[in-house]
């Protein structure tokens, strides 16, 4: 039989016989995935030999540690054990600044005179408009691009890493924003929005996914939801850049905002460089090696607290076997399949509800308060408020998860209170034409109180969900998947709100509200039902409470013990198969070094 001969080659071989389980297979515990005969792990084992049973006994206690060391870790000790860490994951996460930079003023240039002079058609009443049709297409050829960008990122940073995808990126973004700069036509502003959205697709996931891979437990919701805090500093520096051209009458009005993207790539491209790569992905990889010298680039040499970093290490790689068990293929389609589809479902749908809640509507803030009534120059400065409260958002978010509240909660609730306010924005259309300043203002108004819970909720913490519920070995795709959907909502309500609001078109203005607090009620339904908490959990226990199929609603509240899972031999052989061939084909720095292949 099949498992007599496992039974006598390991004792042959003089090591563990692992235990038979009397159903016509063998039971291998989770520290048997983490072969000591696989080379790239060795380093990590004792010195009994790699046939012994101490030497897999340590992975297994040193991935227990690690992980006791990152749930009992405060905020504070973290900052301070991977300072590194976090300067790098904020340098990465700039790179979201320049898309948040570009859909300001793509979004906001409807509003500017001399923009809508070049670019849009004469009106019977004498002034210029770019039409509906020409608005939507604008707003949404960033997004086709980001699609495209997305699935190529999907392949692209997990061949080559992420600092390589970033860096490629950077250079396409600063050869296509010639176009933005030279546009003679709006055809040729479209084109732009479409090349630069590639680059942009890739970075509105690599950001993501490098903070929740560099950093631990107690630091993960903080880093990935800088992002956001990044979207807002780009809208801010957008917004008061249209606002500070507003007295100019020529070309450079509009063509000095676009050249200012030049500022960027260079600075991030050097950057980059020096970056350390993500510890996981060289995991994944099979370089071990390499991922204990980027976690020491990580952390602090002055360490106050207990770090190990063979421990972590240890804790990559057993997750990572864990996944290999769970999720039996890393392909786009293997994301759709068994425990993996809910997962991405959930992913998904956190990425749209951004859209759902009315976020598209408030993009079109400065158009929006134009067509209500106010002024161009207090729309901008209504939308520099909005752009600022983006910002300040962030961190009431944090203080919000450094108080305790978990990320379901703040979604669920922060929906509740946006639905009720986009209401009360609809039922200000109603007021009669006599007090219609009067009713613009308190418009204005409602939006920045919108903006606010929007960050401090839905906006910040989707940034941290996403990159915390899909699998390590799915992540990259996952987060593809639900930020392409978030793109397509996004194109369907970009298409849809200029006509809402534009006066040739259907000229809802205020009614609009009804329309997004609708649609916002029906996302609070599925929050509710389908969005799980995933706050102070690491990886490996998310992996288990999905495979469990634990409800939503009961994730905070069950408990698991990762060190306590079996893995079939069929997949410890798949993954010792994997990790070997990446050890043939991609030799570690430290094989570079010795001249090995």
């Amino acid at each position: 039989m099949a498992e007599d001969k496992v039974l006598e080659a390991a004792a042959s071989a003089g090591g563990p016989v692992p235990p038979y389980s009397g159903a016509g297979k063998v039971e291998y515990k989770a520290q048997d995935a983490i072969d000591p005969v696989d080379e790239a792990l060795r380093h990590y084992h004792s010195t009994d030999g790699p046939g012994s049973d101490s030497s897999m006994t340590k992975v297994i206690q040193n991935a227990k540690a690690a992980t006791e060391k990152e749930q009992n870790m405060s905020l504070m000790q973290g900052i301070k054990l991977y300072p590194k860490a976090v300067a790098w994951s904020v340098l990465i996460s700039t790179c979201i600044v320049m898309e948040g930079y570009d859909i300001s003023l793509v979004n906001n240039f409807y509003a500017f005179p001399q923009f809508n002079k070049k670019y849009g058609t004469l009106q019977s009443d004498g002034s210029y408009e770019v039409s509906a049709s020409w608005q939507s297409g604008l707003s949404n050829g960033a997004s086709v691009g980001e699609i495209i960008g997305l699935f190529i990122n999907g392949w692209a940073s997990e061949r080559f890493g992420y600092r390589y995808t970033i860096m490629a990126c950077l250079i396409l973004v600063s050869a296509w924003t010639a176009i933005f700069f030279t546009a003679p036509n709006i055809q040729s502003l479209l084109a732009a929005e479409i090349l630069c959205g590639i680059p942009w697709g890739v970075f509105q996931t690599l950001t993501v996914t490098y903070a929740s891979e560099v950093c631990p437990v107690a630091l993960r919701g903080y880093l990935t939801t800088y992002v956001n805090f990044c979207w807002g500093v780009g809208q801010l520096i957008g917004i008061g850049v249209i606002k500070a051209m507003l007295n100019r009458d020529d070309q450079w009005a509009y063509r000095i905002p676009y050249g200012l993207q030049w500022m960027w790539p260079l600075p991030l491209f050097i950057g980059i460089w020096l970056a350390p790569e993500s510890p996981w992905w060289l995991v994944r990889r099979g370089r071990t090696e390499d991922a204990k010298q980027a976690l020491e680039r990580l952390t602090s040499k002055d360490r106050t607290t207990d770090f190990d970093p063979d421990e972590t290490i240890s804790m990559m790689v057993h997750t990572t076997a864990l996944e290999a068990k769970i999720t039996q293929g890393a392909s786009y389609l293997d994301c759709f399949k068994g425990i993996d589809r809910r997962r991405t479902e959930i992913v998904c749908m956190a990425w749209a509800l951004q859209n759902l809640s009315g976020n598209t509507f408030s993009n079109y803030s400065t158009y929006f308060l134009e067509q209500a009534g106010l002024s161009s120059d207090n729309s901008y400065s209504f939308a520099m408020g909005q752009y600022g409260i983006n910002m300040v958002g962030t961190f009431g978010a944090w203080a919000l998860m450094a108080w305790g509240v978990g990320r379901r909660s703040l979604i669920l609730y922060g929906l509740c209170g946006l639905c009720t306010m986009l209401m009360i924005m609809g039922f200000l259309g109603l007021v009669p034409e006599a007090h219609k300043d009067a009713a613009s203002l308190a418009t204005g108004s409602m939006m920045l109180v919108w903006a606010l819970f929007y960050q401090l909720t839905v906006g910040t913490v989707c940034y941290s969900l996403v990159a915390e519920i899909s699998t390590r070995r799915l992540q990259i795709k996952t987060v593809v998947l639900g930020r392409c959907l978030y793109n397509v909502v996004a194109i369907i309500c970009g298409v849809l709100t200029p006509y809402m609001l534009n006066p040739s078109a259907w000229d809802w203005g205020n009614y609009a509200g009804f329309f997004w607090g609708g649609s916002c009620f029906l996302c609070v339904i599925y929050a509710y039902f389908r969005i799980p908490e995933p706050r102070g959990r690491s990886f490996a226990e998310l992996d288990l409470l999905f495979e469990r199929n634990v409800s939503a609603r009961k994730f905070a509240t069950t408990h698991v013990d990762v060190f306590d899972e079996t893995i079939e031999g069929q997949v410890i052989d798949d993954y010792r198969a994997e990790r070997h061939a990446h050890a043939h084909t991609e030799p570690s720095q430290t094989e570079k070094n010795a001249g090995l292949q």
